[in-house]
């Protein structure tokens, strides 16, 4: 309908009264974006191979609310879990253990996943399969898990993969075949599972990062300075982008703010993609 509206729109970006999970959110994007989630209201459920890790930010992440909020009467509750997210048993396992600490789950960051540099010709089989079931079977199986939980309460919701634009694009000069196939799967799951939950009220849409200097990829790049330059050459904002650039876009996907938007898939590259 048109004409005006007077909603205030920095609040359809709340998060508040969510219960959130995100795999892979132990370190590098996975723990920043649970950060924005938080940031955002919502509680969190954080996932990761290395529970130690998890329970560790799980305190951090508390804690940093604690000071950027003092005295605030709401503290959000953190939860660490774990899952090996290719392995069906065990993400069930964690599913039932966050719906039991939070009582609930609303909203999905697929974040898990890794890639590596191997020619095709010499890349052994057993490791293509490791990347494949980490990176497309781990989303799908949290995905398909969360949808059932939200569809047995008749509940709306929103997940985000994790993608990259390795999904769309071939990146240079590494070769990563196997890897850049399993995120465009990613990222046509994302489509075509919305399309097949729309029905039930659940939006997925997908985030495919560009070049990011996380931890990771700021040390390779130490090692390797015309990597980094080559790299940069090649995005038009002409920098990697910081794993906060996250922030911002899943909590749009998440949040009422995008309650008309699912299957996209957002690309946050610098421009890397459009030239």
């Amino acid at each position: 309908r048109g004409g005006l509206h007077m909603k205030r729109t920095l609040a359809s970006f709340s998060l508040e009264g969510k219960v959130g999970v995100v795999t892979g959110g132990a370190r590098g994007l996975g723990l920043v974006m649970g950060q924005g989630m938080v940031i955002s209201g919502a509680n969190l459920a954080i996932v990761d191979m290395n529970k130690e890790e998890a329970e560790k930010q799980a305190l951090e992440l508390v804690e940093l609310f604690r000071r950027e909020n003092p005295g605030s009467s709401r503290v959000p509750k953190v939860t660490a879990h774990y899952a090996d997210v290719a392995d069906a048993d065990s993400v069930q396992a964690c599913i039932s253990e966050i719906i039991k600490e939070h009582g609930q789950i609303d909203n999905l960051v697929t974040s898990a996943g890794f890639t590596e540099n191997y020619n095709a010709v010499d890349y052994p089989i057993d490791r293509m399969r490791k990347l494949w079931a980490v990176n497309v079977d781990g989303t799908y199986l949290f995905a398909v898990a969360v949808a059932k939980h939200l569809m047995d309460r008749s509940a709306q919701g929103s997940m985000v993969f994790i993608g990259s634009m390795s999904g769309s694009i071939v990146n240079v000069p590494q070769p990563q075949a196997p890897y850049n196939s399993a995120k465009a799967a990613v990222r046509h799951m994302a489509a075509s599972l919305a399309v097949e939950w729309a029905h039930a009220g659940i939006r997925v849409n997908c985030i495919s990062p560009g070049y990011m200097l996380t931890a990771l990829t700021e040390k390779i790049l130490d090692d390797n300075p015309e990597l980094k330059k080559q790299w940069t050459s090649l995005i038009p904002q002409g920098k990697m982008g910081q794993p906060v650039d996250l922030m911002g876009p899943v909590t749009f996907l998440l949040s009422d703010a995008s309650q008309y938007v699912t299957g996209a898939d957002l690309r946050v590259d610098g421009g890397y993609t459009v030239t």
